[in-house]
């Protein structure tokens, strides 16, 4: 898929098979934390909607992002209630938290930052339902190839809005929060979520 070759462009590594061979242990608990991360993508365009609500475009496409990701939200659940699990909190990854320290505080390039971060975290997601799949029952693996596209569109808008708003080019920024998120991903992790790192178990 063409779509697959932008998104390993745009990121700085790939997956490592050692997460994806302890992804697999336990799909309930990734199944959770996938739950989570499309409440937690809705909120962030909410968020967003909220705080920018002077620029049109920027409205008109993260009200479509929050209610794509309120209905995938939907279809986990979904999913988890069709297999008897129960929604229970669990903590979140590091991921996001740790590339947010290095947004701007000062606009427009705060918004451009969390334009670009938001950005990874759909490349990644996008990237990761691409790994996990194969390795999934059929149910699973339907659902998971299901969400590339939107997970890809989504990472396509992200970046473009970012490039529209910024009174700069974006590459430099692009370049720094890219050797990051790799970090983050390639860095050992002692909890396994969806955008976790080399698992240390």
């Amino acid at each position: 898929m063409d779509f697959m070759q932008a998104i390993r462009d745009f990121l700085g590594c790939s997956t490592p098979q050692a997460w994806i061979d302890e992804a697999i242990k336990d799909i309930p608990l990734l199944l959770q934390d996938h739950a989570n991360c499309e409440k937690k993508a809705a909120s962030t365009a909410m968020n967003l909607l909220f705080r920018y609500n002077d620029k049109q475009d920027l409205q008109e496409w993260l009200a479509q992002l929050a209610r794509e990701e309120l209905l995938h939200y939907e279809q986990v659940m979904e999913i988890m209630t069709k297999r008897g699990l129960r929604y229970t909190p669990i903590t979140n990854a590091r991921y996001a938290g740790s590339l947010r320290k290095h947004v701007r505080t000062y606009e427009p390039q705060h918004l451009i930052d969390i334009l670009i971060i938001g950005a990874f975290v759909e490349a990644r997601s996008c990237e990761r339902f691409a790994a996990i799949a194969p390795f999934l029952d059929e149910e699973l693996k339907r659902f998971y190839t299901f969400l590339l596209k939107s997970e890809a569109r989504h990472f396509e808008y992200y970046l473009s809005l970012a490039e529209r708003y910024s009174p700069e080019p974006i590459t430099e920024r692009i370049t720094f929060f890219r050797e990051k998120e790799a970090e983050l991903i390639l860095a050992p992790d002692t909890e396994i979520r969806f955008h976790s790192g080399v698992p240390a178990l």
